[in-house]
């Protein structure tokens, strides 16, 4: 009966708790938000998916200490893609991409904003997939099944973002527009 107890405890140790994640959300604010941000390219979107992230976070299964920080940025993730439902776009089907900029004053403080304008100018589907496979380092199967289209989708909508990001800078080297965003 000891030993059952002592196993239980050490099993209990092992598990992230509610606290846990509080402490993981309000160490790594900044960057839970800007992973929202540039999924929903919407501050208020954003702010839901952290919300609900960390209460996803804190209510959810158990999950091992070492993964509770990839965890919750999984869990804004799929909040995000849960809030958008993003869908592949196919070349004959004329889709009116809207002229965002972020400009809200919270965004400003973030070095590279002007790579974020151009992160979030992309068509919603083509930003998450980039934002998972390349930010995130999804696999494309994993980006995927996440997303419920084909991997040819996945593939194509990053290759369609990483034109359009190579366009914005003018010939600069892709590296130089990651730099900004992954110091947030």
């Amino acid at each position: 009966m000891l030993q059952t107890n002592a196993i239980a405890r050490e099993n209990h140790r092992a598990y992230a708790s509610g606290g846990d994640f509080c402490r993981i959300f309000d160490q790594q604010m900044k960057q839970l938000y800007l992973l929202g941000l540039l999924l929903t390219a919407e501050p208020a979107k954003a702010e839901q998916c952290f919300v609900s992230g960390l209460a996803d976070c804190a209510d959810g299964k158990p999950v091992f200490k070492e993964w509770a920080r990839s965890w919750a940025r999984r869990t804004i993730v799929q909040n995000a893609i849960r809030l958008m439902a993003p869908k592949p776009e196919y070349p004959n089907r004329i889709s009116a991409v809207p002229d965002r900029r972020i400009r809200d004053g919270s965004i400003r403080d973030w070095e590279g904003s002007l790579h974020l304008d151009a992160l979030v100018e992309l068509p919603d589907f083509d930003r998450c997939v980039f934002v998972m496979t390349v930010l995130e380092k999804y696999s494309v199967h994993e980006c995927s099944l996440l997303l419920g289209c084909s991997r040819h989708d996945v593939m194509s909508a990053r290759e369609r973002a990483f034109g359009h990001l190579a366009g914005k800078l003018g010939g600069r080297p892709a590296a130089e527009f990651l730099q900004p965003l992954e110091a947030a």
